[in-house]
């Protein structure tokens, strides 16, 4: 398995399609928002997209952003969209990504980094603390975690 860096990578409409495959209604709104331009704008200039791969296929992806949907917190940086393909759930794959994207962001400077979730038990198994409950963009209560670097 390979973790790549979809703006850096040569092919990223066939990474774009794979995204787009997700079965997550936040997948549809990542494939909107790269192909459209937005991403950027909204989540970060320096914001990026973690692809897991095994060969041509996609097992999950992350971003590392400075904004995510919990917006104007101060807080940051995010990681968002984490998703992994139901074909390889199961094997802690997330994790490699989870722990790529959280060592990029301690080699730049970040004394803490954040995730956002509905999900209570998953984020704490790869080292993660709850932290708060704070409203995301919707104004529905988002469970926040965060690890120290």
């Amino acid at each position: 398995m390979q973790i790549i860096e979809y703006f850096a990578c040569p092919d990223q409409e066939r990474w774009l399609a794979r995204i787009g495959k997700s079965d997550w209604p936040a997948g549809s709104l990542l494939t909107d928002l790269l192909r459209d331009g937005r991403f950027r704008p909204l989540c970060g200039q320096s914001a990026r997209v973690y692809l897991l791969t095994e060969g041509d296929e996609l097992v999950s992806y992350c971003t590392l952003a400075e904004e995510d949907d919990v917006r104007g917190s101060g807080l940051g940086p995010w990681i968002g969209f984490v998703y992994t393909f139901p074909a390889y759930r199961g094997h802690r794959y997330v994790g490699r990504l989870l722990e790529h994207a959280f060592r990029t962001a301690a080699a730049e400077g970040a004394a803490r980094v954040y995730i956002s979730t509905g999900h209570t038990g998953l984020y704490e198994k790869y080292g993660w603390t709850f932290d708060r409950l704070l409203p995301d963009m919707n104004g529905e209560l988002s469970r926040i975690y965060v690890r120290e670097t």
